[in-house]
Order: structure tokens, then C-alpha cells, then sequence
């Protein structure tokens, strides 16, 4: 696991790109001597899971993208004009805890979970605390519907109950890939399974680990 540019406690950059942070994703796997690891990406990190797949499907044994939606773009450009402008900075840790939000917004969240991811997502700055995230990671996306036919290797969808993937768009998607889609269907999870069914979301994925047999390399 690993942060992409832009996020976490990686270093920033000038200009964001799906094709720059797939190549993050294989060059961070050849420096952990990682092999031709399965990509998993959720939301918007599922674009960059399958953008990994279809520009260095030759390093990566299998993709999985978790309710990542079809046609539009990922759910967190919906507030990008929102998240450019200058960074609050909270003059306490817990008072920027009490601010942390999921996007889109999600109702149901296990509190020891989302208490862990959102201590994970402060930096201490001058004044107080703020959001480790570039306010500027934003830029231009590809679309599923462009990425998915061009998949030749292993690739699953994990659709949330109550997430963005209708189960007619997951058809669609099965429609779009050369071979076989898997769909693994997490019953009663919103758009974030990591927040509210983390368990449910392990068990799919070591399955998928355990039924395709080049992603033991």
C-alpha cells in the first residue's frame, strides 16, 4: 500500500495525471522488488488501478477497482473549487478530527476505523492542523469506459450496495472488457467498504488473491 503524489505523505508535483501516478504504482513496486503485484484501487484510485493495467499490464499480475463509476469522473472532483481554496488550518488536532469527512458524504462508519484514517490524514503546519492532501491534485481523468476495453490481463469489480456502480452499469462494464469481469457485490456497504465493512472487503479480495493464479508472483 502506498500513497500516489499528492496524497498522504508522498511529495507533491506541479501537475497531476493518471498515466504519472500509474507509473508511480509500477515504480514503487520495482523499487520494493514487489514482482507483478495486483493493483486494487477504490474511487478514484480505481482510474489509476486500471490505468496501471492498460499502460503496464506486462508489470502487473491483475487489477481490481472498487466502486469506481463508469461514464463520470471520480466522486471527489465534486468539490474540487471547494478544496482549492487555501487550506483551513484547525488550531487543534481534535478540532480538525471533528471536520473529517467522507466524499461523498457516507453515514454509516465504523468509529475506530474512520478515527484511524483520519488521524493518518493530519499534518501538524504552523498554526495548528491540516489536511495532508495537494488542495491541486486535480487534473485531467480517463474515463472507464475508454480504459476497460483496453485491459488484456486479470481485472474484478467490487460494487458497493449503496455505492455509485448500479448493478445496470456493472452489467455495462462486463460488456466493455475483452474476457470475464468479476463483479464481487459487497452487500449493505456505501462508496467507502474500507469505513463501514472492512472485513466484507478483505474476504473478496483474498478470494479473488487465492482464484487467480498469477497473482501468486
Amino acid at each position: 500500500m502506498g500513497d500516489l503524489s499528492g496524497h498522504g505523505d508522498s511529495d507533491r508535483r506541479d501537475v497531476y495525471e493518471m498515466r504519472q501516478w500509474a507509473r508511480e504504482v509500477v515504480t514503487v513496486a520495482a523499487a520494493e522488488d514487489l514482482g507483478r503485484p495486483v493493483v486494487v484501487g477504490h474511487s478514484m484510485g480505481g482510474f489509476v488501478a486500471v490505468t496501471t493495467g492498460v499502460e503496464h499490464g506486462d508489470l502487473v499480475s491483475a487489477v481490481a477497482y472498487i466502486d469506481s463509476p463508469l461514464n463520470d469522473q471520480p466522486p471527489e472532483e465534486a468539490r474540487l473549487a471547494e478544496r482549492r481554496r487555501p487550506r483551513r488550518v484547525h488550531p487543534t488536532e481534535d478540532e480538525a478530527l471533528a471536520r473529517f469527512r467522507t466524499l461523498p458524504p457516507q453515514d454509516v462508519v465504523l468509529p475506530y476505523v474512520r478515527e484511524h484514517v483520519a488521524h493518518g490524514s493530519l499534518r501538524r503546519v504552523e498554526g495548528g492542523w491540516t489536511w495532508k492532501f495537494d488542495p491541486s491534485f486535480f487534473g485531467r481523468r480517463l474515463l472507464l469506459r475508454e480504459l476497460l476495453p483496453q485491459l488484456t490481463g486479470p481485472v474484478a469489480l467490487f460494487r458497493c450496495e449503496h455505492g455509485l456502480v448500479s448493478p445496470a452499469m456493472a452489467a455495462e462494464m462486463t460488456r466493455l472488457v475483452r474476457g470475464h469481469l468479476p463483479v464481487v457485490d459487497l452487500p449493505d456497504t456505501g462508496h467507502h467498504p474500507m469505513l463501514d465493512r472492512p472485513l466484507a472487503l478483505v474476504t473478496g479480495l483474498r478470494t479473488l488473491l487465492a482464484l487467480w493464479p498469477t497473482a501468486a508472483g
